[in-house]
């Protein structure tokens, strides 16, 4: 079977498996995986981009989809005035002293010769520089966060559309790995994803500790949405008409709460249906735009120096700044995929970033729908986000029908309960181990590889 054949088939299936939810179920719930399973696609052909391109090991996924949810939260929420008054001022000389610093051990260490002299100007340099820095920053930060620290407590944001974010957390993500790829491209595979892995937790600490820029773990909620609220729908005319048109029912026969809880089940759909266009479209173009880079002279570049270093190098490549371009590509990918997870939830919650959703489970998807194959990343990320959420309900519908046929005495019967919520772990080992065995290329192969 040819992989287009192959392609066709699964996506049907996980059609019909998201059809069954929706009739099984309900459709705001198919909605919502279909919603987590197309930015989950997008985090997925960023990491693919990373692996499948160049053999990179990002074990830092984490990061930059906090980096892009941060985003979401800086360019959309409105600036807080109060918190600007009273730690504005201190906020700019801090970051200018910070750029000082920078450029000027930059100067020393370029322009003075080496020696004692570059030495002891570039340590009293930044230990000066530093010293600045706390001191405005620890000014900016404690009157920031005495500002009504119940509701706000933070610098706020720029007030802008929060579809802006969704590039602006893009090229945040796309700056970090910059300056993760100045310090750690070049390393062997194995430290490159230890080095990864530990700046992703920097960020995360970061982000969870700087209240005064992003709330910490007291979170920023409340974000504006790029789609209608359920609730103004449900109080638009032309929104219940139209819902009264698609149950072909008569007006003058429903029921006042009939009608009521028709309109709350389908303004739900109409915003999930709304998400849905917008991701698709993301998706689209970013699926475009990889096909058209895998496929160019740089992507089989790409693909040489990940199959052999040695020789592309021996061939003129420089392979440390090919590696940097494509792993600033694929970063600024995931970071886009974040913004819009923020986006979807209306929420920037530092603490729910964990490496088990923001890493572990990406490249879950990327292993079992083929590295290396673009439209194997988003079915690997398809099938993923499915069975993890599916696991649960599914684990706890068998549990119900295996107790029904055990006595009310038998000790079994709260044991199945209380493992129930945890199959998903279960479940998702095992199908990684399966596909590792039976299918190690994964369930869309990339065509015409030779990397064992």
């Amino acid at each position: 079977m040819s992989n287009s054949q192959r392609a066709i088939i699964s996506f049907a299936i996980m059609a019909l498996l998201l059809g069954i939810v929706g009739a099984t179920q309900s459709w705001n719930v198919s909605l919502a995986i279909l919603n987590l399973c197309l930015i989950s696609a997008v985090m997925s052909l960023g990491l693919n981009i990373q692996w499948g391109y160049a053999g990179l090991f990002n074990a830092g996924v984490m990061a930059s989809t906090a980096l892009g949810g941060l985003a979401a939260v800086l360019v959309s929420y409105s600036p807080v005035g109060e918190a600007w008054a009273v730690g504005g001022v201190d906020t700019g000389l801090a970051f200018i002293t910070l750029v000082l610093t920078a450029l000027g051990a930059w100067w020393i260490r370029k322009k003075v010769l080496a020696g004692p002299l570059r030495r002891f100007m570039f340590l009293a340099w930044l230990l000066g520089g530093y010293a600045l820095l706390r001191h405005f920053y620890e000014q900016a930060s404690l009157n920031i966060e005495a500002v009504d620290p119940a509701q706000t407590g933070f610098l706020g944001g720029l007030g802008l559309p929060i579809l802006i974010s969704w590039i602006a957390g893009g090229a945040a993500a796309a700056g970090l790995a910059w300056v993760v790829g100045r310090v750690a491209l070049g390393l062997r595979s194995d430290y490159f994803a230890i080095a990864t892995l530990g700046i992703s937790e920097i960020m995360i600490s970061i982000l969870k500790n700087e209240d005064w820029l992003t709330r910490g773990v007291k979170n920023v909620t409340g974000l504006e949405r790029p789609v209608p609220y359920e609730v103004d729908l449900q109080q638009s005319r032309w929104f219940i008409d139209l819902v009264i048109r698609l149950h072909s029912a008569d007006r003058n026969q429903v029921g006042e709460e009939a009608l009521q809880e028709m309109v709350m089940s389908a303004s739900g759909v109409f915003v999930k249906l709304c998400y849905s266009g917008l991701f698709l479209t993301v998706l689209l173009l970013i699926l475009g735009l990889a096909a058209l880079a895998l496929n160019s002279p740089w992507g089989r570049m790409m693909r040489a120096i990940r199959d052999n270093e040695i020789a592309a190098a021996a061939m003129g490549k420089d392979v440390t700044n090919r590696h940097r371009q494509v792993f600033i590509l694929g970063s600024a990918v995931i970071g886009v995929a974040g913004a819009m997870l923020t986006t979807l939830d209306g929420q920037f919650t530092p603490g729910t970033y964990i490496p088990l959703r923001f890493t572990f489970l990406i490249w879950v998807m990327v292993i079992i729908g083929g590295s290396g194959n673009n439209l194997g990343a988003v079915l690997g990320a398809f099938i993923t986000w499915f069975t993890w959420i599916e696991a649960e309900p599914i684990a706890l519908w068998a549990v119900g029908n295996l107790n029904s046929l055990l006595s009310e005495e038998n000790p079994l019967r709260q044991h199945f309960i209380d493992v129930a919520p945890h199959l998903r772990m279960v479940v998702m080992g095992l199908m990684l181990i399966l596909v590792l065995r039976f299918r190690p290329e994964g369930i869309l192969p990339e065509r015409n590889t030779s990397r064992n």
